[in-house]
């Protein structure tokens, strides 16, 4: 539980980064896009680095919370073999990093529609 507890508090750490720095870029390009601002490519590229870090965190978050669920494992089934343990039941599946796999993919779907100007965050003026 400690190891889904871990990366509980990776993925809310990464889900404000990458909120908060979609929201900065796309405040940003509201405001060049209406005339206010003529150069917002400071505030932008402020925003896609805080998303960019974002997933960086939750990448490393998930490489460490499979390692750890793997050496879990191995450790249990070592004690089975042992006899120390019974081991008749499954060892259950991680819904957190389940979470954390669809909250990466979001990361990178918002980081594509940042740089490519895609998705469906368009305003379909074609601006």
């Amino acid at each position: 539980m400690s190891a889904d507890r871990t990366l509980m508090s990776v993925i809310r750490t990464s889900l404000s980064l990458i909120g908060f720095g979609f929201t900065i870029f796309q405040f940003f390009e509201k405001l060049r896009d209406a005339g206010t601002l003529t150069h917002a490519g400071a505030p932008r590229s402020f925003g896609l680095a805080l998303v960019l870090l974002g997933i960086c965190m939750l990448v490393i978050g998930i490489i460490y919370h499979t390692q750890f669920m793997l050496e879990l494992r191995r450790t249990r089934e070592k004690m089975v073999a042992d006899g120390i343990i019974h081991g008749e039941s499954r060892y259950p599946v991680s819904y957190t990093l389940v979470t954390a796999v669809i909250l990466l993919l979001i990361g990178l779907f918002a980081v594509a529609s940042m740089v490519f100007d895609m998705g469906p965050f368009r305003d379909g003026t074609g601006s």
